[in-house]
């Protein structure tokens, strides 16, 4: 079993900025994909930052190409995510996602292991 826990959300005003965290813990090991989504009331859950391969780069939603970065600590199996000048239509709560990679190193489009969710809250 693998345990996502995310942090780091709160109230921000637009063009404010905040990082994200997502500390794994359980029987993941560094070889597994990680990744970020986010759910905003009444929408789909849509991908924030995602990779393909294991060692590809990170892919970013359209609207959130330019201000938001994602990082990861292997050593401390833990995911950031930096958001910058952020607008109001990134509230939502966002998650973070992890699982072992598929053949070749690709990264799964399912994710198996899920956080509770950090709320992002951004105001005019």
């Amino acid at each position: 079993q693998v345990q996502l826990v995310e942090s780091g959300g709160g109230s921000v005003q637009a063009g404010g900025s905040l990082r994200l965290s997502c500390e794994a813990s359980g029987d993941i090991d560094r070889s597994y994909c990680m990744a970020w989504f986010r759910q905003a009331p009444g929408k789909e859950r849509e991908g924030v930052a995602t990779i393909r391969t294991r060692f590809g780069s990170t892919s970013y939603g359209d609207s959130m190409k330019g201000r938001f970065t994602m990082s990861r600590d292997a050593a401390k199996n833990t995911l950031y995510l930096q958001m910058d000048s952020l607008k109001p239509e990134d509230t939502a709560m966002y998650y973070c996602a992890a699982g072992p990679p598929l053949a070749f190193g690709y990264c799964p489009t399912q994710y198996n292991y899920w956080g509770q969710g950090t709320q992002v809250a951004v105001s005019y």
